[in-house]
């Protein structure tokens, strides 16, 4: 099965890293964000339906990820992740947009807004409920699931494990966190391939070790696990063991600026791929909500 990926359409100037983009259509700018352990091919085929709807639809690489080139330290934090939303607008000469995100691309999304609300008009969240109601209120069945977060912290040590194999440690994570999809050879070749190359795979795990930076930062905490002033969408596979879906009831005190929460019976985590008419038709319903 072929694995030739679309080629780069743009690169966007993010100070501290070069952003490779997808970018699909005309019209109100929407940009859509990838997860771990995701790439950006994996948003091609939203963006385009995106673009049929009359958007202008852009996936970066995420900072770290191939093509996008490596970020300078060692960790990242969802502060710098929203900086690059908004140089990306910037770049595309954009004031207003909108943001669809999944798993980190979601906690992005939610601290984009935050940060930015008089540019932000509506952002789309898959797979994470917020950064606060992660961090801030755990459970025991959570902290279970999540308990990969904590092993990340250790440096070297989940590099030399994941990476064995070809990357194979990336294939069992997404088939744990997707229990009732059997990806194709393709599917789970896309996903890892933001892995693949020297670096990749830290500046990934930077992401959770990038964690204790915003927490211990009084201003950066307040933005990442701020109140979400812009109408949002959370979208929760019932069927996701990464993040339980109990996890996203009780959400509305993080979301005044609107909430709806969609569920999708039967789907993991990785719903954007798993089921991506379903999950395509509630972004476009959302995104063009009057």
């Amino acid at each position: 099965m072929s694995t030739a990926r679309p080629s780069i359409d743009r690169l966007v100037d993010a100070g501290d890293v070069e952003l490779a983009l997808v970018e699909r259509g005309e019209g109100p700018l929407v940009v859509v964000l990838h997860g771990f352990p995701d790439s950006v091919w994996s948003m091609v085929p939203l963006c385009e339906t995106l673009a049929a709807a009359g958007f202008r639809a852009v996936a970066p690489a995420m900072r770290g990820y191939g093509p996008s080139s490596l970020p300078p330290g060692r960790s990242t934090t969802l502060l710098e992740l929203a900086g690059d939303v908004l140089a990306i607008a910037d770049a595309l000469g954009e004031e207003e947009l909108m943001v669809v995100g999944h798993d980190w691309g979601a906690g992005t999304a939610h601290t984009v807004a935050t940060l930015a609300p008089h540019r932000v008009r509506r952002i789309v969240m898959a797979g994470l409920p917020h950064a606060h109601t992660v961090l801030t209120k755990p459970s025991a069945k959570q902290l279970w699931r999540s308990r990969y977060m904590l092993q990340f912290q250790v440096p070297g040590l989940p590099e030399r494990i994941i990476r064995r194999d070809g990357l194979r440690w990336i294939d069992d994570l997404v088939r744990r966190w997707s229990p009732g999809w059997d990806p194709t050879p393709d599917q789970l070749a896309t996903i890892r391939s933001g892995l693949e190359g020297q670096g990749r795979l830290s500046a990934a795990l930077g992401y959770y070790r990038g964690i204790p930076r915003t927490i211990a930062d009084a201003e950066a905490r307040r933005i990442a696990l701020g109140r979400v002033p812009v109408p949002t969408l959370v979208v929760r596979g019932l069927a996701d063991a990464c993040m339980g879906a109990e996890k996203f009831d009780d959400l509305e005190d993080r979301f005044p600026g609107g909430l709806r929460v969609a569920s999708l019976p039967g789907v993991g985590h990785h719903m954007h791929v798993e089921a991506p008419g379903p999950f395509a038709e509630l972004v476009l319903e959302h995104l063009t909500a009057a």
